[in-house]
């Protein structure tokens, strides 16, 4: 068994190695291997000098020639991939890899597509900032309005979903918004879909945070056009 793990990375030059050690140190069990897919977005502050010196049997890193935003690289990925369940790494410390094991036991106990690992079951309180909370908790009621979902945190990194799955699911966003077109099309394809608690360690936007108002607009517009694309 595989598990695929794509880390976007746009200028992360005092995480990127810190990650990518914690990535290959995660136990996911001795019957899963790992293939890692890092695709830097033209970074500029370092973080391509660093990939470039990196080596590793199970890692292949991508150098955009220039920004197209975190979903483009994603998405660029996901052809890649060939295990049987690929999840997203963000390229700080906000997500812990260790988490892994736990998604995936839970998908194959289960047999599910699909495994979010939420932020906010067990009540859990996770944002720096009040507005960033309420703002994905107000997306994530529209998703479950819209769509009959029952996510309670569609902005989380860790989504585990069974690649073939994924590859299915023709995406077209290239910034932070591909979270919620992924959640859409997810929700509309199978209903073999749920959710286990994680840890997060958020950071602040002068430790490096990148997601911003304009992101939630484009986030609200992804969800409205699926909407309207899945009723005509």
């Amino acid at each position: 068994m595989k598990l695929s793990i794509i880390v976007p990375v746009y200028n992360e030059s005092s995480t990127i190695l810190e990650i990518l050690k914690r990535v290959q140190q995660a136990d996911i069990g001795p019957d899963w291997q790992k293939q890692i897919i890092v695709v830097d977005n033209c970074s500029t502050d370092g973080t391509r000098d660093l990939l470039l010196d990196y080596k590793a049997d199970n890692v292949q890193i991508i150098m955009q020639p220039e920004n197209r935003g975190k979903g483009n690289s994603v998405r660029k990925a996901i052809p890649l991939c060939n295990g049987d369940y690929t999840i997203t790494q963000d390229a700080d410390l906000e997500y812990d890899p260790r988490e892994y094991v736990k998604l995936l036991k839970h998908a194959m106990v289960n047999k599910l597509d699909v495994v979010y690992g939420s932020r906010v079951l067990g009540n859990k309180y996770y944002h720096n900032y009040r507005l960033n909370y309420w703002v994905v908790r107000c997306l994530t009621y529209l998703t479950n309005l819209f769509f009959g979902a029952s996510f309670t945190d569609v902005a989380t990194n860790y989504k585990l979903m069974r690649t073939e799955l994924l590859k299915s699911l023709e995406l077209q966003c290239s910034g932070f918004d591909l979270d919620f077109e992924i959640s859409n099309k997810l929700a509309l394809m199978t209903d073999k879909i749920d959710e286990i608690s994680i840890d997060y360690e958020p950071r602040t936007y002068a430790e490096g945070k990148k997601i911003g108002l304009m992101d939630g607009l484009l986030a609200l517009w992804t969800i409205v056009r699926d909407r309207l694309k899945s009723t005509f």
